[in-house]
């Protein structure tokens, strides 16, 4: 009897815990041995930290203002499509779908099973096969919970951003106690030339985005914000200062505690940290970053149906996912859409590969969003926006993650060429379903055989006709 959509459930402290929630997962625990080996010292991986962090926050700063200037939900996918057109949306839709967000999810599941093990085993590594189950099991029981309710995994991402913080805590303060007491022989020569390698530079800036990557989900909700032009500016603003001075203080513990050679050859850092420096936390600091990443993964899920479910209201994407839950008010069919790929690529890949892969398409599609700010700035100057941010902002960032992408061709030709060749797939995909100058008989054809539309189509109206049937014979009757 009441309209079916998704409500304004998300407020300004779940908007914060998502935002934080997002950010701070996996990638604190993983990605500093990949900065690490791909700055070559101490002194530039600080560096590249806190470069990656100010160019988060300029990026969250242009989709604070596109939230404000765009109404919708979808995130990167809804801005490109207002700015830039329908065939770069789409081109990143079908990345999302088949790169970018399966191999980060998998990164943060495998993440998720690793810490989760990391006490059952210790010292030794936990067996991949069983890393690889729980992982899984972790992901699936995200997803079951994001198909039943809205609140109670928006109440599940705010108390889990507590359990992040309080990990990141119990591995500061050890670490700045040590320091305190004088243990800075890990700092000496942190700024050495020899190791540093330019053409790794840009891998080493995909893994410290990598731990920052979280700060535009706030943009994928947009419509089931309270007070959206109030509360993303503040939720963005907050959170992205909380984590790069969390992010800062953890990497300097990790290095008064641990030596360069001893980052390297960790698969889990923050674990060896607590092995080096607080033995008694041993079993409880790796269930908290566990924790940490299933909250991530929640996030994760939470936003990307969205993108989803905005996709097929905006035709681009199959109708059966723009559909919501009768009872649960959740958008079933998009949050079911990616175990699939998630599972493939959590049994058959590697961390730190399946990093570089999809950083590629991820920053590309990034840096395009923020280029829209630039185009619908110039497009439409009457457009008053309640949130700006000055022009250099927006040209600054774009600038840094296009050279960003093009540089990383030489760092890892192989990982980010599939990444390419996976967005340049989408061409055809687009021309031959999507493109209005194709027939409608001939897209019919090709969407029934492909995306089903037509079946639904059909079946709506003969379901209608059958029960006007029915109600003219209830009437005679």
């Amino acid at each position: 009897e009441e309209a079916i959509f998704l409500r304004k459930k998300i407020t300004l402290l779940r908007a914060f815990s998502l935002l934080i929630g997002s950010m701070v997962g996996s990638g604190i625990f993983i990605s500093p041995k990949g900065v690490l080996k791909n700055s070559g010292s101490v002194g530039f991986s600080l560096v590249v930290w806190f470069g990656c962090g100010l160019l988060s926050m300029f990026g969250a700063l242009c989709y604070a203002e596109l939230g404000t200037r765009i109404t919708k939900s979808g995130g990167h996918y809804i801005y490109i499509l207002e700015t830039l057109g329908p065939l770069p949306s789409f081109l990143f839709l079908w990345a999302e779908f088949f790169a970018i967000r399966p191999a980060n999810s998998a990164v943060v599941s495998l993440a998720f099973g690793r810490y989760m093990l990391e006490p059952f085993f210790a010292p030794c590594a936990a067996p991949v096969p069983a890393v690889k189950l729980v992982s899984l099991l972790g992901y699936y029981t995200v997803l079951t919970l994001n198909s039943w309710s809205v609140t109670w995994s928006a109440r599940l991402q705010t108390a889990l951003s507590f359990v992040k913080l309080l990990a990141l805590s119990l591995i500061i303060v050890p670490g700045m106690m040590l320091l305190a007491q004088g243990h800075t022989e890990n700092f000496q020569n942190a700024f050495d030339r020899q190791s540093l390698v330019l053409d790794k530079l840009p891998l080493a800036f995909y893994a410290g985005m990598f731990a920052y990557s979280g700060w535009f989900q706030a943009s994928f909700v947009r419509e089931e914000l309270v007070r959206p032009e109030r509360n993303i500016p503040l939720a963005v603003i907050i959170s992205v200062i909380t984590v790069i001075v969390g992010y800062m203080l953890t990497n300097v513990s990790y290095y008064t505690v641990l030596a360069t050679q001893d980052v390297l050859a960790s698969p889990a850092v923050a674990v060896s940290f607590v092995q080096r420096a607080f033995k008694s936390l041993i079993s409880v600091v790796p269930v908290l970053v566990a924790l940490s990443c299933f909250g991530t993964m929640n996030g994760g899920i939470f936003t990307f149906s969205r993108t989803l479910f905005v996709a097929s209201r905006e035709g681009q994407w199959p109708p059966l996912f723009s559909m919501i839950h009768i009872r649960r008010h959740t958008p079933l069919p998009a949050v079911m859409l990616m175990f699939p790929l998630v599972t493939t690529m959590v049994c058959i890949g590697d961390i730190y590969h399946l990093m570089n892969f999809f950083s590629f398409s991820r920053w590309l599609f990034i840096g395009l969003a923020t280029l829209g700010l630039i185009v619908h700035r110039h497009r439409h100057p009457e457009l008053h926006s309640p949130f700006k941010v000055p022009l250099f902002v927006p040209v600054s960032f774009t600038i840094i993650c296009l050279f960003t992408v093009a540089m990383s061709f030489y760092s890892d030709p192989v990982n980010i060429s599939i990444g390419c060749t996976m967005v340049l797939s989408g061409f055809p995909v687009y021309y031959l379903i999507i493109h209005k100058q194709m027939s409608d008989r001939c897209r019919n054809m090709f969407s029934s055989f492909l995306f089903f539309p037509t079946l639904s189509d059909y079946l709506t109206h003969k379901l209608q006709l059958l029960l006007e049937v029915v109600q003219q014979e209830i009437k005679t009757y």
